[in-house]
């Protein structure tokens, strides 16, 4: 499945895709500050990463996507779909530092809530860091609604590794297309 944009392209992410990922934003530490999951610090880490992705596109109709420049075909990140149940699904995104404030995030949350839209998701949310600021703005534009802000709900594993922290919880109900 390929997603197409403006200015972008969405795709799955291959194994041969691994040591760009891992140059271009993975092993970056202010890139990966807010995520849930580790900076990369080996290969094998992205190499992990993709045998994840992998599984996720053969459980459910999506999954995880890179992001590509429509333009030049370079790696500008990653987003996608998180399914806990064939109704509900998470997303998110990640951008390599010189793609920041470009609205490549923007572009790539509304894809991925089109296409949510589109796969019969009811309910897509994305959990952010309160310190993020920049995200919660790209989650707003993209017709988020802060749902809540539980606490100790999730875990930063770059910010206080093995600490559970208050998370940011945004949701967007979407019709069934």
């Amino acid at each position: 499945m390929i997603v197409e944009t403006d200015r972008l392209v969405l795709r799955p992410p291959r194994a041969d895709d691994a040591r760009r990922i891992f140059e271009r934003y993975a092993s970056d530490p202010r890139v990966t500050q807010y995520l849930g999951w580790p900076t990369h610090h080996t290969l094998d880490d992205t190499t992990g990463f993709l045998d994840f992705c992998a599984g996720e596109w053969q459980r459910w109709p999506a999954g995880p996507f890179l992001i590509e420049s429509r333009a030049s075909g370079a790696l500008l990140g990653s987003t996608g779909l998180n399914f806990d149940t064939p109704q509900q699904a998470a997303t998110g995104y990640v951008l390599a530092q010189d793609c920041w404030g470009l609205g490549y995030a923007t572009e790539a949350l509304g894809a991925m809530r089109d296409l949510a839209s589109r796969l019969g998701v009811t309910r897509l949310y994305a959990l952010c860091h309160p310190d993020h600021r920049a995200s919660s703005r790209v989650l707003e534009k993209c017709g988020f609604a802060l749902e809540g802000t539980p606490p100790d709900s999730a875990e930063f594993p770059n910010l206080n590794q093995g600490v559970r922290a208050t998370v940011l919880c945004y949701s967007a109900r979407l019709p069934i297309c």
